[in-house]
């Protein structure tokens, strides 16, 4: 109990440093002088600073969550992927430091624990677009398209003073991008190109249970070779 308080303790000392100077102060010194321990208690508790950075950007971050993940599912997917968007870019601009010490120090192959739950949650609205039938290029391509250009504009929007964002640039960008990914919704019987119809299939397959688990395996290999194939015809349908 006392080691969690000690850490809580640090954590918020470390966020109240965040926000009022910024992530370069910081520093290990700084932070233990506004939460009261010595340094080796850091270490002991977090590993190293990396790991005390992580630690507050997941405490900063929850509230973010919080808000993300308590958006009520409605029956358009795409919809809800759009209020997602804004709910990151805002989440962004308004808490700056917070944003670059999450997104702002990218290790190959390593996300940071806020960022990989993130993540899962885009995954998720992604997933739900394919479900439906709408999502024209694979899961996983979508999803970092929507992710590279979320971050993106939101590190542009940062980068200017407040008086002179373009308020539409985000709309602008978001339609962007939904229109790269997506279909529209149809109401009548039309002809669906592989890639799409593939992508569709992906998303369901290991619910398939008439199939074994190798014909699964098999079948799933099968539609990313077709989900994550540029056809020329398929973009021609655009």
């Amino acid at each position: 109990m006392k080691r969690d308080l000690t850490r809580e303790r640090i954590v918020e000392a470390a966020y109240d440093l965040l926000n009022r100077e910024g992530r370069e102060a910081l520093s290990t010194r700084a932070v233990c002088a506004a939460s009261g321990v010595q340094s080796p208690t850091i270490y002991r508790l977090f590993g190293d600073k990396r790991g005390l950075l992580d630690a507050v950007a997941c405490h900063g971050f929850e509230a973010y969550l919080a808000g993300k993940t308590a958006l009520a599912e409605t029956d358009d997917p795409v919809d809800d992927l759009r209020r997602g968007w804004d709910l990151h870019v805002e989440f962004g601009t308004s808490n700056p430091a917070l944003y670059s010490l999450i997104y702002g120090d990218a290790r190959p192959g390593v996300e940071s624990p806020a960022a990989e739950r993130a993540s899962a949650v885009l995954a998720k609205q992604v997933k739900r677009i394919a479900e439906a039938g709408r999502l024209r290029v694979s899961e996983e391509r979508a999803a970092h398209l929507i992710h590279a250009a979320g971050c993106g504009m939101v590190f542009t929007l940062i980068s200017l003073p407040p008086q002179d964002r373009d308020p539409d640039l985000s709309t602008l960008a978001r339609e962007s991008v939904i229109a790269a990914v997506t279909t529209e919704p149809s109401t009548t019987p039309a002809k669906t190109d592989a890639v799409t119809a593939a992508v569709t299939l992906r998303s369901v397959a290991p619910t398939v249970t008439a199939l074994t688990d190798n014909e699964r395996a098999l079948l799933s290999d099968w539609l990313n070779r077709i989900a994550t194939t540029t056809d020329p015809a398929h973009h021609e349908q655009r």
